[in-house]
């Protein structure tokens, strides 16, 4: 199945991205919600690398994300530190709540997990019904090129257990026109030398433009767009940022 996030996958995830990592993200997303007193949405909240500092700050923020695997680490990094925010399992195209947000954060280019531009409007257009009047959306891409990493890769990870993980990828196949990415990620946990389980994922990745990007946003009903290159809010993206940050609107 394709972008899941099975057992495997989040215990890998959760030692690699741990909490306190920050790929400047986080030091990014804290200072632009600075002053926000109302509630905040993270979808695809992941294992809390990202929400575990917003509310260490004081900010107001729950989450959800289509993996329960990846929740359940969530809940125990939030336990361990007598938090309590509200988490739930649901997904980018049904989530919904009661409630109006002043602001929906997706760091580290989560979004680009949607792998359909007409799926992606509509995800993007349902953010912004739960946005307050005024309410802001911020996220991140990356920019680079389809064919970055055509390369096999192996990587691995002790547990805590002192066990291994490891991951190895594979691109299997760029779509210019869809602009897509699929890769093969094969995950294994050695016991003692011995293979004790595995899982195979198909990771599916879209690859945005940026003035496609500030088109689509706009066609959704955002306005006072915001386009940041490598976490340097309101600097113009340039050739060779590893990241774009959009911020947006909806009106008052």
């Amino acid at each position: 199945m394709n972008n899941t996030y099975g057992k495997l996958a989040s215990h890998v995830y959760n030692l690699d991205k741990y909490i306190g990592k920050s790929f400047g993200d986080v030091e990014y997303y804290l200072e632009r919600l600075k002053g926000c007193s109302g509630p905040i949405l993270e979808p695809a909240v992941g294992n809390g690398r990202a929400l575990i500092p917003l509310l260490e700050a004081g900010l107001d923020v729950r989450g959800f994300d289509a993996s329960q695997d990846m929740l359940g680490y969530c809940q125990a990094h939030c336990a361990e530190r007598s938090m309590t925010p509200a988490l739930s399992q649901q997904t980018f195209e049904a989530f919904a709540y009661e409630e109006r947000f002043e602001a929906i954060v997706i760091p580290a280019g989560s979004l680009q997990l949607i792998a359909d531009h007409a799926t992606a409007t509509v995800i993007l257009k349902r953010f912004l019904d739960h946005l307050q009047p005024g309410g802001r959306l911020i996220f991140d891409i990356y920019p680079h090129d389809l064919f970055a990493h055509v390369q096999p890769s192996i990587r691995n990870w002790q547990t805590e257990a002192g066990d291994l993980l490891t991951l190895t990828s594979q691109q299997v196949k760029a779509d210019l026109i869809a602009q897509t990415t699929v890769s093969h990620l094969r995950y294994e946990l050695w016991c003692e030398g011995k293979l004790a389980s595995s899982e195979l994922e198909f990771f599916t990745m879209r690859w945005w433009g940026i003035e496609e990007m500030a088109l689509t946003l706009r066609a959704a009903g955002y306005v006072d767009l915001v386009i940041s290159g490598n976490y340097d809010c309101g600097r113009a993206p340039k050739d060779g940022d590893e990241v774009v940050t959009f911020e947006c609107r909806r009106t008052l």
